[in-house]
């Protein structure tokens, strides 16, 4: 049987809740909350019975913190799976994913900083500069979980690493942390696309050979 599964978000007072249509309801009493996080629960007992799925606007992104369901519904999943993986079966298939993913984590990591060095293209006197840097990025961005640029699935692997080039120069090689930049609309992505300007025109000179200049912020990162 299908069951419905209504999405809202955290309302107030604390302990109401906001449907899409914009009307405030308060969970049934003998509901009680299921915390994001164990998949498997998350499926049984959406599989028993109508749910509430609790999101959460954060920044550009939508949350999702829990849900709310019928309390026995939610006793029963965690029974019914935690029984599940109790069993050897369970265990040996789990190493067996535990692995898969471990090795697909590891090629990423490879074919991410391996696309890392390509977009930085920097000239032969730079190599060991070039390979450190790519480390840094490569560690700082594409952890499983990160959040990061390097993580999303909606461009090339290029493109990700480009992006994430720039990010962590943005945060490494300038002021951008400590700006006092204006709530206005638009005036951040402003600010990040002058800082980005200028990071390209830093790698330039690490493209041509050049000598970095007095100060060279990149170089000051590196040699730490």
């Amino acid at each position: 049987m299908a069951y419905t599964h209504h999405t809202v978000r955290p309302g107030y007072p604390v302990g109401t809740f906001v449907s899409e249509s914009g009307e405030k309801r308060i969970p049934p009493q003998h509901w009680a909350f299921l915390k994001a996080g164990d998949a498997a629960i998350t499926r049984s007992v959406k599989a028993k019975g109508e749910t509430w799925v609790v999101r959460e606007r954060r920044g550009r992104r939508m949350i999702s913190l829990g849900i709310w369901a019928d309390k026995s519904h939610i006793l029963e999943a965690k029974a019914e799976v935690a029984a599940k993986r109790a069993t050897p079966e369970y265990a040996k298939r789990r190493k067996s994913d535990l692995a898969r993913r471990a090795a697909k984590q590891e090629q990423y990591l490879s074919d991410f900083r391996a696309a890392v060095l390509v977009f930085l293209n920097f000239h032969p006197r730079y190599q060991s500069e070039a390979a450190r840097m790519a480390g840094q990025i490569t560690e700082h961005a594409a952890p499983v979980g990160s959040g990061t640029v390097a993580r999303t699935e909606r461009i090339p692997v290029a493109a990700r690493a480009e992006a994430a080039t720039i990010a962590w120069m943005r945060h490494r090689t300038t002021a951008y942390d400590s700006m006092k930049i204006a709530r206005v609309r638009g005036r951040r992505r402003e600010v990040r696309r002058k800082l980005a300007a200028q990071s390209v025109l830093l790698l330039e000179n690490y493209r041509n050979g050049c000598d970095p200049s007095q100060g060279c912020p990149l170089k000051k990162v590196l040699s730490q």
